[in-house]
């Protein structure tokens, strides 16, 4: 089951996800897009708080496991629990993680096994896919 074929605790049409987002953050988390990297606010954000789904409002990283990765695009050791999948990504030539909201289905980046300890993994996300709910 892909993210496009599973249903969601949280689900809108395609035109109820046009009006709430802007058209950047649609073609990323409706359209599987990237946004321009150095782009997003949230790359700087350092304070203590939550990082939740722009989509829905479901809380996905802690701002203690984000990191500064050089990428240019907020990153993470790991997600909070459950709150979100991954799925086999093979576009653009070649073979990733991609990494959506468990809540809503919204693709949010990508994970790769190239991050620091503990985990050893870099949530590698899309600004605008999230907003930041600072503690």
């Amino acid at each position: 089951m892909t993210a496009e074929t599973r249903t969601y605790r949280v689900t809108r049409s395609e035109e109820e996800w046009r009006r709430m987002l802007t058209p950047e953050q649609y073609a990323v988390m409706r359209g599987h897009g990237t946004e321009r990297p150095g782009s997003c606010a949230l790359l700087a954000e350092k304070r203590p708080g939550t990082f939740a789904c722009a989509g829905c409002g479901a809380p996905l990283f802690e701002g203690r496991d984000k990191f500064e990765s050089g990428t240019g695009w907020p990153s993470f050791n790991e997600p909070l629990a459950d709150a979100v999948e991954t799925e086999t990504d093979r576009s653009h030539g070649m073979l990733r993680t991609e990494v959506h909201c468990a809540t809503c289905g919204s693709h949010l980046g990508h994970v790769f096994p190239d991050g620091p300890p503990p985990t050893g993994l870099r949530y590698c996300i899309n600004g605008v896919a999230m907003d930041f709910v600072p503690a």
